[in-house]
Formats: C-alpha cells, sequence, structure tokens
C-alpha cells in the first residue's frame, strides 16, 4: 500500500488515511463522511433506493442503519461497502 493510503493510527477513524481521504467504505462511516469522502456515493445510493441528502445536506445516520430502514440486509450492504468502496480507489 503506497504511504498516502496507509490508515492514521490514532484517528479514532479507521478508514481515514493521514491525508484525511477515504480508503476504505464500511457500514459505519456515517452518511456525512461518505458524502464528503465520494460525493459520487450520492448518485450511487440514491439508485440503489437509499435516502442519503436532505434539504441538500447528508442525512442523520450510517450507511449501515440508511440501508437497514430501506430493508437491506447484511449482504446488500456487504455489497455496497464494496462498490462504493471501488469507487474511492477510483479517485486515487
Amino acid at each position: 500500500m503506497p504511504p498516502n493510503l496507509q490508515l492514521w493510527e490514532g484517528c479514532g477513524h479507521q478508514n481515514e488515511t493521514k491525508e484525511g481521504t477515504i480508503d476504505m467504505i464500511t457500514r459505519t462511516m456515517t452518511i456525512e463522511d461518505l458524502v464528503q469522502a465520494v460525493p459520487e456515493a450520492v448518485t450511487y445510493m440514491m439508485r440503489n433506493g437509499i435516502k442519503c441528502l436532505a434539504c441538500g445536506e447528508p442525512i442523520w445516520g450510517t450507511l449501515e442503519s440508511a440501508a437497514k430502514e430501506k430493508g437491506f440486509g447484511d449482504e446488500e450492504i456487504a455489497r455496497f461497502e464494496r462498490e462504493l468502496s471501488a469507487l474511492t480507489s477510483k479517485e486515487h
């Protein structure tokens, strides 16, 4: 892994790197962190029926809570994690 993508230990966010960019999306990420790190996540989530913005601002909660609210199960949430993480790799 390149040095600029190594995880920043002790920052409190396991998916935040030293530069503040995200290299892996997890179900426990807040929607706010997700859309700030990966703006394309808004379109992705809307296509999958998950509301992530209200009045132009990210909704409260995590990726997992937003997905479960729409009836998605653990396997589908794991797919969201993988596909959203793939979007982050396209940005680097």
